[in-house]
């Protein structure tokens, strides 16, 4: 289970242990509040479907407290700038006005220089912004190539700028080492705050803010653990040290469950090259989806898509039923094999949207609506989910739908614009790029 489920409990702990830190000035709790405040009002909180939410904000700050309390700490940061550690993890993300998910450091940076709260909330902590900036600067990631010479040129025109730094390597030195510490505690704080679902969560919201294809999610999660506690053992152990033995448990749980998710994905990749593996798209029965265990299924498969992605979640089962739900299955092996994945909608006025969107055909009963696709991890990019959308775009033409609509990614959408399909964007979603679009099916 997540430890934290929400921001006001993150906030409180973050408040109590950053009084036992020495951050006890009411500036540090509207520093706090501020954030929080920003983040909600533009969308971006809790129940915003990117991973850079207020959450993974407040879980970066938290852990910073923790670690600060640790008693060993003092070996690398003095008590005086731990008030650096506090403020570059509280915004080291803050891009509130971002147009994709994942934050660009120029604009947290420029959002910080001209945010009149921020250096207001900066004088009265008494602290020197430019540090602020070198340490978010140093979260950047990857840590390499032109990014890495980008961000380093950056943080020395802030070292040249504070006082604290200018003309002095030593100090220099000394504040990027705690940047470093910050970037570490930035890639474990979320993973090491729940459990393996919560850690598979994060990654499918991160997949979708980089615009991955599903299929790369195990793959990528395992490279990211391995340059962690491979390429930059030496700051991740200390990081992971000064956890509590629970938090460490469950990072390393999860860097566990990654690494075996992606044997079994490399073993049905392998059936599948060499003609072992057959997924087989089938039309189910009303007789069939009245059986429970098959119900249990498709809610066992269903359950492994993200939150916002699960569609009526509260009539899942009764809609299955319903003689106006299409529904498909991909089975494993022959059309009697087991279901590894479906595709599921109905007409478009069973559903409540976002309601954002305007659709012209609501009401006329001649669109059909298709929910995410869902697959078991593991057989993602073999085709499987291309197979069940077109065999559901059959069904939908055979039962006189005029129109599809669904949510895709922007670029995927893209594609299908340009290629053969007569699709089209009905209504475009920033920072998600999560859009809602249509295809002709006349």
């Amino acid at each position: 289970m997540q430890l934290f489920a929400n921001p006001q409990t993150l906030r409180n702990e973050i408040i109590n242990l950053s009084v036992s830190c020495g951050l006890e000035k009411p500036c540090y709790t509207r520093m706090l509040d501020y954030t929080i405040k920003l983040f909600e009002s533009q969308g971006l909180g809790k129940d915003y479907y990117g991973y850079h939410n207020i959450t993974h904000e407040l879980e970066v700050t938290y852990v910073s407290m923790i670690v600060l309390n640790w008693k060993s700490i003092l070996n690398n940061v003095r008590p005086d700038d731990f008030k650096y550690l506090y403020a570059a993890a509280l915004f080291h993300d803050f891009d509130p006005q971002k147009s994709v998910d994942k934050p660009h450091e120029d604009n947290v940076i420029r959002f910080l220089t001209h945010d009149g709260s921020v250096k207001q909330l900066c004088h009265d902590a008494e602290l020197d912004l430019n540090i602020v900036k070198a340490l978010i600067l140093r979260t950047t990631y990857p840590w390499g190539g032109k990014l890495k010479e980008r961000a380093e040129k950056q943080i020395q025109e802030c070292f040249n700028e504070s006082p604290i730094t200018k003309d002095n390597p030593q100090m220099q030195e000394y504040f990027m080492k705690l940047g470093w510490l910050l970037s570490i505690i930035d890639r474990v704080s979320g993973y090491a705050l729940g459990d393996f679902g919560k850690a598979m969560d994060m990654a499918k919201k991160n997949a979708h803010a980089l615009a991955w294809h599903p299929s790369f999610i195990v793959k990528r999660s395992v490279a990211y653990f391995e340059d962690l506690l491979n390429d930059e053992a030496e700051m991740c152990e200390t990081v992971l040290r000064a956890l509590p033995k629970h938090m460490r448990k469950n990072f390393m749980d999860t860097v566990t469950g990654f690494l075996n998710l992606r044997q079994q994905e490399i073993k049905i990749q392998s059936d599948y090259l060499y003609e072992n593996l057959r997924l087989v798209p089938k039309i189910e029965s009303m007789k069939i989806r009245d059986d429970s265990d098959f119900v249990k299924t498709l809610v066992e498969i269903y359950n492994e898509l993200p939150m916002p992605l699960q569609f009526d979640r509260e009539h899942f089962e009764r809609t299955m039923r319903d003689t106006k739900t299409i529904l498909n299955t991909l089975r494993l092996g022959s059309s009697d094999g087991p279901i590894i994945g479906f595709a599921k909608g109905g007409p478009i006025e069973n559903y409540i949207l976002r309601p954002e969107i305007i659709d012209e055909n609501y009401g006329k009963n001649n669109t059909v609506f298709l929910e995410p696709i869902a697959l078991k991890m593991g057989y993602w990019g073999l085709r499987g989910g291309s197979e069940m959308r077109h065999l559901f775009t059959m069904q939908a033409h055979s039962m006189n739908y005029k129109y599809l609509t669904s949510f895709a990614l922007r670029d995927v959408i893209q594609k299908r614009v340009d290629g053969h399909e007569k699709a089209e964007f009905v209504t475009k979603f920033d920072p998600e790029r999560w859009d809602y679009y249509r295809i002709d099916l006349t």
